[in-house]
């Protein structure tokens, strides 16, 4: 079940929020370092993850499932005024039924998964239509709740809703739907604390938590990359066709069993 987007934006805009999202940015971007010129999709809620590649990239998008709501990003801007690449900061999102994109074929070339694929109902149909909208080689990164994490233990948090999934579920899942994994990393190593000193603390212990105790991190965020599988053609030469012969024939084919 999906979380409401207004719930949603309330925490990445709180304190604990703010500080998640730069550490899940931490790992997107160790994974994708420069998107200059490729065409870039958030869905879920992935827009608090995408506020530097969106200046990068050619074209961006966000999309939001029906059930969970849509919000306009990037925020209004009542003078209309241009980014640094002379664009206007127009709205950016819009509202699909997760399992039917309104996009054509091979339209991205790398996709933001966030809080979606954990509350979906329908998981295969969704991830056939992030491979059909990822162009040859294209590029997906799926963030979702690490079933043995501290934050899947409490629902104050988005990480706490929906399916959680270990390493080798999400890889499966990805490689079933012809997604090959191809890099995993894990973020939010200490718990989702509230108090402003513990909260201090996230960022600087983010690396030796993960390097400890990454198996109780918040959040699991795998990179898999779109496959086109060509069918070999098979040698007819090699071929030995086994032959069946019908029940009724096996009289037939037996002289004593023909009339004189």
């Amino acid at each position: 079940m999906f979380q409401d987007v207004t719930d949603l934006r309330a925490f990445y805009q709180s304190p604990l929020g703010r500080i998640t999202a730069r550490l899940i940015r931490q790992q997107i971007y160790s994974f994708w370092p420069d998107v200059t010129g490729m065409t870039l999709l958030g869905l879920g809620y992935a827009i608090p993850l995408m506020e530097k590649l969106r200046l990068e990239a050619s074209v961006t998008a966000s999309i939001m499932p029906a059930q969970q709501g849509v919000l306009r990003w990037p925020h209004y801007n009542a003078h209309n005024e241009k980014d640094r690449f002379g664009r206007f900061n127009g709205n950016l999102t819009c509202l699909s039924h997760e399992a039917y994109l309104p996009l054509k074929d091979g339209a991205m070339d790398r996709i933001i998964i966030s809080h979606c694929l954990e509350n979906t109902e329908q998981s295969k149909r969704f991830l056939r239509e992030i491979w059909r909208c990822l162009s040859p080689g294209g590029r997906v990164i799926v963030i979702v709740p690490n079933r043995s994490g501290f934050w899947t233990k409490s629902d104050k948090t988005p990480f706490g809703h929906g399916r959680p999934f270990s390493t080798r579920q999400i890889k499966k899942m990805l490689s079933d739907n012809m997604l090959t994994p191809v890099n995993s990393a894990a973020a939010l190593a200490l718990p989702p604390f509230r108090n402003r000193t513990m909260l201090s603390l996230m960022s600087p212990f983010e690396t030796t938590g993960l390097k400890w105790w990454k198996k109780l991190s918040g959040a699991l965020i795998i990179e898999a990359e779109k496959q086109i599988y060509a069918r070999t053609p098979l040698n007819p030469a090699k071929i030995k066709a086994k032959k069946i012969i019908p029940a009724s024939s096996q009289f037939t084919s037996n002289s004593k069993y023909l009339k004189k």
